[in-house]
């Protein structure tokens, strides 16, 4: 299996969109759904094959590119990215097909959506920290763009502009933390794989980590959403078109948090004891306050906006528990929440055009007029309680059991806040949306009446079930690779004293044995 291939597929078929004369809309369609397709197979194939219960680097693939400066090309897949790559690859199929109806641009538009793909799987399968951000970066770009000019609702350029400042200042101080890390380590490489051998016989200084291990934190952390670096996301993606709001939602938004445990983790034990007890405080933020924002809002844009940020709380909840268990449900989480948030902001695309609104006020009765898009939002809001069955329940309670040991009252809000504060407001939207009378200016609201409208709900949904019912096999090949990370971050640490610094290091010392 080559990652070669997979990486350059999305970007082969940007290519082919670009080189076609003119905007001819079923050319462009028809390729872009293609090269998605293919993509989604390669990652399918490279899942498959993929052997689990092995910590080290598979399918490795490197060649030195800027030798003088430690610049690599170096991809490789373990249990950290193996099933990110697979969610990226999935989520991209999904948006593809629902961007059907693009009659602006069209040439453009999928110009700009094969190049995020491939950005996204780029940042994930590289293993040198310049290619994972330049990946991360060449994605985002792109998101801004389509925002600009395919946004939707009065407050477009407002967002456009909010999530360009957002995530270009995250991104600027992540990078001035892998420029700082470049510098003091004295290892002459960005090659992540090399960096992590080099500081393990010759460890950064405390001082150093207290430099670096916060500017990566809150630079990648603003790419996430953490608590309160959080503004720009639910009316980013409430002005987003839908197959961009799928695309960052569901995977762009994976890249910080993967990075943080790729890099942050492993590499800076002293900075891990010094700040994950703040990363917990934070955490209540996104999962308490996003979640209380989302039971006040009327609008389901912003709903499901908010409701992905409370989500992204019980990612940074276990990761703060820095132990086996709770790491691993930190990539299931991930890996989870994208399939997630990408069929439920392509459930919304499709009600905003079938109805024109997506006012709670002005909906209800849905499920009558469009019975396969109800149920398929019946299957996501409930998906998003946490409901068993679905992947997310698997990761969310892995999280919280992974950080009962240490942090027994977060994980008691935490449980509060995911099971009665999410279930209000998803069953409440439930009702609102589908229930009750049908207006009349809605009584022949289109369905998904055919199995092409159908397909990339089913895809994402298929999905979901697969790792809610047999969670053993993405759990079985992130476990390995998690532990290797969590003993990392554990190594003792004699510069930090504080007794709530070593909390949660020495838990997940033991769990990592």
């Amino acid at each position: 299996m080559s990652l070669t291939s997979l990486l350059l597929t999305p970007f082969v078929g940007a290519l082919l969109v670009l080189l076609v004369p003119g905007n001819y809309r079923v050319v462009v369609r028809l390729i872009a759904l293609l090269t998605t397709a293919v993509t989604a197979i390669e990652a399918i194939t490279l899942f498959a094959a993929f052997q689990p219960g092995i910590a080290d680097i598979q399918f490795e693939e490197q060649a030195a590119w800027i030798p003088a400066a430690g610049l690599s090309y170096h991809l490789g897949v373990d249990g950290l990215n193996i099933g990110l790559v697979l969610m990226a690859s999935l989520v991209a199929f999904a948006a593809t097909c629902v961007s059907w109806d693009i009659e602006r641009q069209p040439k453009l538009f999928y110009l700009l959506l094969l190049t995020i793909t491939g950005g996204a799987i780029g940042a994930f399968l590289s293993l040198d920290l310049f290619f994972l951000y330049f990946f991360n970066e060449l994605a985002l770009v792109p998101t801004f763009l389509m925002m600009g000019i395919w946004g939707r609702g009065e407050q477009k350029n407002y967002a456009t502009f909010q999530i360009t400042l957002y995530l270009t200042l995250g991104a600027l101080v992540a990078l001035t933390g892998l420029v700082v890390l470049y510098a003091l380590s004295g290892a002459n490489t960005l090659d992540i794989v090399v960096l992590k051998a080099w500081l393990a016989e010759k460890p950064l200084t405390e001082q150093a980590q207290a430099l670096i291990f916060p500017l990566l934190l809150f630079g990648f952390g603003t790419l996430v959403g953490l608590w309160p670096f959080h503004s720009w996301a639910a009316s980013g993606y409430a002005a987003a078109p839908t197959a961009t709001a799928m695309m960052h939602a569901g995977v762009l938004k994976k890249v910080g948090l993967y990075a943080l445990i790729r890099v942050a983790l492993p590499l800076m034990p002293d900075g891990v004891a010094r700040w994950m007890p703040v990363v917990a405080v934070l955490c209540l933020g996104n999962i308490l306050y996003c979640g209380f924002v989302a039971m006040r809002q009327r609008d389901l844009a912003l709903l499901l906006g908010n409701s992905s940020l409370a989500h992204m709380g019980f990612c940074f909840l276990g990761i703060a528990s820095v132990s086996v268990i709770g790491v691993t449900g930190v990539v299931v989480v991930m890996v989870a929440h994208g399939l997630l948030a990408a069929l439920s902001f392509g459930l919304l695309g499709h009600f905003i055009r079938a109805t024109g609104t997506s006012d709670l006020d002005k909906l209800g009765g849905l499920l009558r007029p469009m019975p396969f898009i109800g149920a398929a939002t019946v299957m996501a809001l409930m998906a998003g309680c946490g409901l068993p069955g679905f992947a997310n329940f698997p990761g969310e309670i892995t999280v919280m059991f992974g950080a009962w040991k240490t942090l027994p009252w977060f994980v008691v809000a935490a449980a509060w806040g995911g099971l009665i504060i999410g279930g209000v407001y998803m069953l409440r939207a439930i009702r609102d949306l589908l229930h009750g009378p049908v207006r009349p200016e809605f009584a022949k609201a289109v369905d998904a009446g055919n199995l092409w409208r159908q397909l990339p709900f089913a895809v994402l949904i298929g999905a979901l079930l697969w790792f809610g019912i047999a969670p053993g096999s993405l759990v079985e090949r992130i476990k390995p690779a998690v532990a290797e990370v969590v003993k990392s971050a554990s190594a003792k640490s004699p510069a930090a004293t504080s007794p709530a610094a070593h909390a949660p290091t020495a838990t997940a010392s033991n769990s990592a044995h």
